[in-house]
């Protein structure tokens, strides 16, 4: 049984979940073929990626073998299985899709809730808990719906559930460093990010921050810090702005170059995303 934190992430991500899930519900057939800023994916490659990853972190929780031979078929074609998996799901028709992302989520939902609190489970990068399994999944939910969200128009309201992403991308820092190749300082960064102001959220408080909330890591003396809006670290983190277009400021040359490179999802370095007056 998942102890209370991890239980509170897994019901900000049933509501990550759910709040995109009312942004494409009522699509037209042709809306889900509108590009978004993800070179050659539309909303409906979206969609289906995370059904992809879905079912493969169902996978990892319930069948460890079956999850072992997702992972060789990945590394037949390590530079296209995610632009693979996306484009396949996407050439169902709409209804369909919709109907799998949604019972996909239902399943892991009910595998996360039942999973035991101190199991790591297998993924593509290091082995993850259920607590952090959901919360990597909360990530890419509001990634990829942020992507969603700017094909259609749509200016989401951020809420607390960004905590989760904002302390996936500070753990992430040294996996960044590695996937690249490169050496992670070793020192501790001090990361400071102003929270979301207060929003209207579910009855159990997950979509509300305190004004002037900060959200801190690291040790408060540390040399190189990170400070800014929380909205602009995670959109940093997932590579869904350029760090030209956001308001961090990095204090000291490792933390300066950090934000060049960070990334908190698991996979090859990502190209992130141009500036946004070169788009």
């Amino acid at each position: 049984m998942l102890d209370p934190s991890a239980v509170a992430v897994l019901a900000d991500l049933r509501e990550e979940g759910r709040e995109l899930d009312a942004l494409v519900a009522e699509l037209s057939e042709s809306d889900w073929t509108r590009a978004t800023p993800a070179p050659g994916w539309d909303i409906a490659c979206q969609i289906a990626h995370l059904h992809w990853t879905d079912r493969a972190a169902l996978l990892s929780l319930t069948d460890a073998a079956g999850f072992g031979r997702m992972v060789e078929e990945a590394l037949k074609a390590p530079d296209s299985f995610v632009d693979d998996g996306a484009r396949e799901g996407a050439a169902l028709a709409p209804a369909e899709l919709l109907a799998r992302w949604r019972a996909g989520r239902t399943a892991l939902d009910e595998a996360l809730a039942a999973a035991s609190r101190d199991t790591r489970f297998p993924w593509y990068g290091p082995p993850m808990k259920a607590a952090s399994m959901a919360g990597a999944r909360l990530m890419e939910t509001w990634a990829h719906g942020q992507d969603v969200a700017d094909a259609l128009g749509v200016e989401r309201i951020p809420t607390s559930r960004l905590r989760h992403v904002a302390r996936i991308g500070v753990r992430a820092r040294d996996y960044a460093y590695a996937v690249r190749g490169l050496a992670a300082p070793a020192a501790e960064f001090r990361v400071e990010l102003t929270a979301p102001g207060p929003v209207p959220g579910p009855s159990d408080g997950s979509g509300t921050s305190a004004t002037g909330e900060v959200w801190a890591y690291g040790p408060e003396d540390a040399a190189q810090r990170i400070t800014g809006p929380a909205l602009d670290f995670c959109l940093l983190v997932t590579q869904r702005a350029h760090r030209g277009d956001l308001a961090l400021t990095a204090t000291g040359p490792d933390a300066d170059h950090w934000l060049d490179i960070a990334q908190a999802f698991a996979g090859p370095a990502g190209a992130g995303r141009a500036p946004r007056g070169s788009r």
